[in-house]
């Protein structure tokens, strides 16, 4: 019998009917600059859709074709030490459900541990998948959510994927939390730039997903990915006040020319 994650955020983070789901997904996509990028990672924004959907729609709308997607995320709700690897068979949204690979396509890896409940009520990894559903249809998933772990530890993780046929990585990471508008664009701009310039030291405080930003960017110096600033952007500017803003910023990495 499969084991299934049913959706945890379904009805807060996105709509929780399925029509209502993928009616608004099509728009944000459709409403997205849509040239295509021979995107090898991105880093993606996961916070409700109203306010960060339109910038994740920014990385999404430009790829198609992925058979695998491996995702990285940052743990929010229950504190662990490690990288967390679901039991399920499947994770299940309003649009389906989506295969897990069995975790011994990872093979050896220090510090991975088997966790239902790291994942269950997490959101980070979640609100990714109606994105990938929508513009990839079937595809297997990878799911890591990040504990307590060393950026290099993830980083030789992420450096398995990169580059294998089929095989997209994303990483799901917020920006700055509640500051100002204007120091929120500060703190955004010189986050965005030290990603630009694939330089890792970013911390938790400029990003949520600092781990596995820090990972990927180490990864995509060692093989010589190039950079992609999409869209960036704060509740501020989509459905918050500009009192207490959350930043949201979108990325692609690809072959350099």
């Amino acid at each position: 019998m499969q084991r299934i994650r049913p959706a945890a955020c379904a009805g807060t983070f996105y709509p929780g009917e399925a029509n209502a789901l993928k009616t608004m997904l099509s728009t944000m996509l459709e409403d997205a600059e849509d040239s295509p990028v021979e995107a090898e990672a991105l880093i993606v924004p996961h916070a409700g859709f109203i306010y960060s959907g339109a910038v994740a729609a920014s990385a999404y709308a430009r790829i198609s074709g992925f058979e695998k997607v491996v995702l990285l995320g940052p743990a929010h709700r229950i504190p662990f030490m490690g990288i967390a690897y679901p039991e399920s068979d499947a994770f299940e949204t309003p649009c389906g459900r989506v295969k897990i690979a069995p975790l011994a396509e990872l093979g050896e890896i220090p510090g991975l541990m088997k966790s239902e409940l790291a994942h269950a009520y997490e959101h980070s990894l979640e609100v990714q998948l109606p994105f990938l559903q929508a513009v990839l249809g079937e595809f297997t998933l990878i799911p890591l959510l990040v504990g307590g772990a060393g950026a290099i530890q993830v980083s030789a993780i992420i450096e398995r994927f990169l580059g294998e046929p089929g095989t997209l990585v994303v990483v799901s990471s917020d920006l700055s939390h509640f500051h100002s508008y204007e120091e929120a664009r500060r703190i955004d701009s010189a986050t965005a730039s030290s990603i630009l310039s694939l330089e890792p030291g970013i911390d938790h405080e400029r990003a949520c997903g600092a781990i596995p930003v820090n990972a990927l960017l180490h990864a995509c110096r060692k093989r010589g990915l190039a950079p992609h600033l999409l869209d960036m952007k704060n509740s501020g500017d989509t459905a918050g006040d500009r009192n207490r803003v959350v930043g949201y910023a979108s990325f692609s990495f690809s072959r350099r020319n």
